[in-house]
């Protein structure tokens, strides 16, 4: 599913247009989006956790070359699931 997708299903379910379905969703990421630049977490009780993580720096391989390089350390989005996604899913 992608996210032209989700605003069908959700404007049939809802009875709201895709206008306003659509505009809701992209205020929906842009918050998530800018809480997580700022280094906050969203919690979603039953859904789930979007926060950022730190990815150590570490040594890699330039596939093309094979010359070794070094990666930096950097910060990551991450999700992880709640109880009520995982039941619904398995």
């Amino acid at each position: 599913m992608n996210k032209t997708d989700l605003i069908n299903n959700i404007s049939t379910k809802s009875g709201l247009s895709k206008k306003d379905v659509e505009a809701v969703l992209n205020g929906f990421l842009g918050e998530i989006t800018d809480a997580l630049a700022s280094g906050d977490k969203v919690q979603l009780i039953g859904f789930g956790t979007f926060e950022t993580r730190k990815r150590s720096g570490r040594t890699g391989r330039n596939p093309q070359t094979g010359n070794t390089i070094e990666i930096p350390e950097s910060t990551v989005p991450a999700f992880k699931a709640g109880n009520k996604l995982k039941e619904a899913v398995n």
